[in-house]
This record gives C-alpha cells, structure tokens and sequence, in this order.
C-alpha cells in the first residue's frame, strides 16, 4: 500500500483527554497552526547515557537544520501512537520497532508541556544507529544532557519538543536551571 502525499494525509484530530473528536488533512493542520494532533516520538539512548540527536536536513520545511528527536513523525488518521513510531523508524531510521526493546515514557501535551502537538514519547535503549534516511536527517551525534545543553547555551538550534523531553526526562535540577538561564539570556 502506497502512502498518499504528507500534505494530503489525514490526520486525527484530539480533545484535551487525546480523544479523536474528528480529521483534517495534515496541510490543513499546519496551515491552522492547530495543536490538537498526534504525534509519536523516540529517543535513542546509549548505555553511558549519551542520546542519539539527529538533525533535520537542510531541505525540511519545518526546522530545517535543527536538532531533533531520534526519529518519529505524525500520527495517521486511524493509526496508533505505536503502529506511527513503527512506520517512522522504518522510514527514518531503518529500525523495526518488533525487534527492539523500547519502553513508553508519556503522552506530553500542548497544554500542560508547551509543545505543539499530543505527543506519545518512547525510548529505546542501542548502543548504535548504523544508518539513516538523508532525506530526514543529515548528520547525528551521541550527545549527554550535559552536551546538549553546552551546545544549546553556543546556539545550537533545538525545536521545542527536544528541548522539553531532555528537560522532562534526562537533565537534573541544577541543569535545568542553567538552561533556564540560557533561554532567558537569548530572549
């Protein structure tokens, strides 16, 4: 089965609860600037503790260059958050999900965490991420907290959603205060 064009996907539509109170198409979405979709997200993580941060390649539409999660992507209309994260890390990352350990960190939402959409976030536990697709990323490192947050404070450009599950999951509280800092500082 061929997937329809990415602006022409439909793509559910949720309530504060994450119930599916109807559909649009995925351009429809964005050009409304709504927030009440699904996404579903992984981080990669290595036994030191280091994550697998890609960054979007230069071509993306949306945060082109930025660091981002390990892989992930929209949810479909119809489709589950794990049945999205299975598709994406084949598409992304060229990983299937059926032989991977992976584990379930949380739904993050636009109103409680800030972000831009319902966001099922998992992690998997691999000491290697051999391959990639070019279109999605086109470059990666195995970065800390600490490392990421050093890179942030230089300028780094992060998306949000990044930006909030290293906050959320992976940096202690004196971290996060200098992160704090740095926000402020850049406005």
């Amino acid at each position: 089965m061929q997937r329809q064009s990415l602006e022409e996907e439909l793509l559910d539509l949720v309530d504060l609860n994450d119930r599916v109170i109807g559909q649009k198409k995925r351009s429809e979405v964005h050009a409304e600037n709504l927030t009440n979709y699904r996404l579903a997200e992984c981080v990669i993580v290595n036994s030191k503790g280091q994550l697998w941060i890609p960054r979007r390649a230069l071509h993306k539409g949306y945060l082109p260059g930025y660091f981002d999660t390990s892989a992930g992507g929209h949810v479909v209309s119809g489709e589950s958050y794990e049945q999205a994260l299975r598709r994406e890390l084949k598409e992304e990352l060229f990983l299937d999900l059926d032989v991977l350990g992976y584990r379930q960190l949380g739904l993050l939402t636009p109103h409680e965490h800030g972000i831009g959409a319902f966001v099922m976030l998992y992690e998997i536990k691999r000491e290697v991420v051999s391959s990639y697709n070019k279109a999605d990323f086109c470059e990666a490192f195995w970065l800390t907290p600490q490392q990421f947050l050093a890179r942030v404070h230089q300028g780094e450009q992060v998306g949000t959603l990044l930006q909030r599950v290293i906050e959320l999951f992976y940096l202690k509280k004196r971290e996060l205060e200098t992160l704090v800092v740095v926000k402020f500082q850049r406005g």
